[in-house]
C-alpha cells in the first residue's frame, strides 16, 4: 500500500479496550505537526475486541487463552493494509507472558513490521525527561500489578517503584473493571466514582513517597487527564506511545514536548 504522500502507515491494535485505542489515535493527531488534513500522518486503528482475550484474566489464570494470538491476528490485518509500525493500546498486553509470544509469532510468520514496546518507551521517556525523579508510583490493572512489568524495566534505571497497598489496588481495579461505574463500562464520560478511586490511589502513592505516577493502564488516562496533580507528575504511557509511533515514521513531524 502506498499512501498519498508516501508517508508510512501507523497501525494501532485497538479493542484492548476500545476507548483506549481512540485515545491513542487522538494523541497521535495531537502530537503531530500539521496545518492541513493532508499533513497529518496516515493511521489505521483496528478494534476487534472479540478476537482478544482479556489480558488480566489470562495473567490471573482465569483463562488459558493467551490474548497474544488474537493481537497477532489484528497485527497481521494491519500489516496487510500497509502498516509498517504498530502500537498496542494496552499496558497489560506488554507483560512478557503476552508480548514475548506476540514477538515470537510475528517472527515465525516472517511479518515485516516494527512493533513499538510501550513499557520500554516509558522507561526511555523517564530517563530523558525526568532523570531527577527516583520514586515512581504505578497504578494499573491487576495483571500489570502482578506481573510487575514496570518494576522489571524501571529498576534498570535505578528507580524505586512504589505500588499501592492491597486495598487501593483493588480500588484501581474496580475503577477500571466494575460493571456499574468502571471505565470499561462507562468510558465517555468516565464516572466520578472511578475518577475518585483513582485519585485516592494516587494520593496514597504520594503519601508512600512517589514523586510521579505512571498511569499503567491505557484506560486510566480517560479519567486522569492532568499532567500534574498538586506536586505529583503524571506520566501517561498512551501519550508516550503516540509520540514514539510518530517518531518511528516521521520524526520531523513530532511536536516539541509540552505540558499539554
Amino acid at each position: 500500500m502506498v499512501t498519498m504522500n508516501n508517508e508510512k502507515l501507523i497501525g494501532i491494535v485497538g479493542g484492548v479496550g476500545p476507548y483506549a485505542g481512540l485515545d491513542l489515535i487522538r494523541k497521535i493527531f495531537d502530537q503531530t505537526e500539521a496545518k492541513s488534513d493532508q499533513e497529518h500522518l496516515p493511521v489505521a486503528l483496528l478494534s476487534l475486541p472479540q478476537e482478544v482475550e482479556d489480558r488480566t484474566a489470562f495473567l490471573s489464570g482465569r483463562t488459558t487463552n493467551n490474548p497474544a494470538y488474537g493481537i497477532v491476528k489484528v497485527i497481521k490485518k494491519l500489516v496487510a493494509i500497509g502498516a509498517s509500525v504498530v502500537g498496542i493500546a494496552c499496558n497489560t498486553a506488554h507483560a512478557p507472558q503476552i508480548f514475548n509470544v506476540i514477538v515470537e509469532e510475528i517472527n515465525k510468520a516472517n511479518i515485516s513490521v516494527k512493533l513499538v514496546n510501550m513499557i520500554d518507551e516509558v522507561s526511555k521517556f523517564i530517563r530523558e525527561n525526568h532523570a531527577d525523579i527516583k520514586n515512581i508510583g504505578i497504578i494499573g490493572t491487576m495483571g500489570t500489578f502482578k506481573t510487575r512489568i514496570y518494576e522489571m524495566v524501571l529498576k534498570g534505571e535505578n528507580i524505586n517503584v512504589i505500588v499501592p497497598d492491597e486495598r487501593f489496588q483493588k480500588n484501581v481495579h474496580d475503577a477500571i473493571y466494575d460493571h456499574e461505574f468502571g471505565i470499561k463500562a462507562q468510558s465517555n464520560p468516565v464516572t466520578e466514582t472511578a475518577k475518585s478511586k483513582l485519585k485516592e490511589a494516587i494520593a496514597h502513592l504520594h503519601d508512600k513517597g512517589a514523586e510521579a505516577i505512571v498511569l499503567g493502564c491505557t484506560e486510566i488516562p480517560l479519567a486522569i487527564t492532568e499532567n500534574k496533580i498538586n506536586d505529583i507528575v503524571i506520566i501517561d504511557p498512551t501519550l508516550i506511545l503516540a509520540r514514539a509511533l510518530i517518531r518511528e515514521v516521521s520524526p520531523d513531524k513530532l511536536k516539541h514536548l509540552s505540558n499539554r
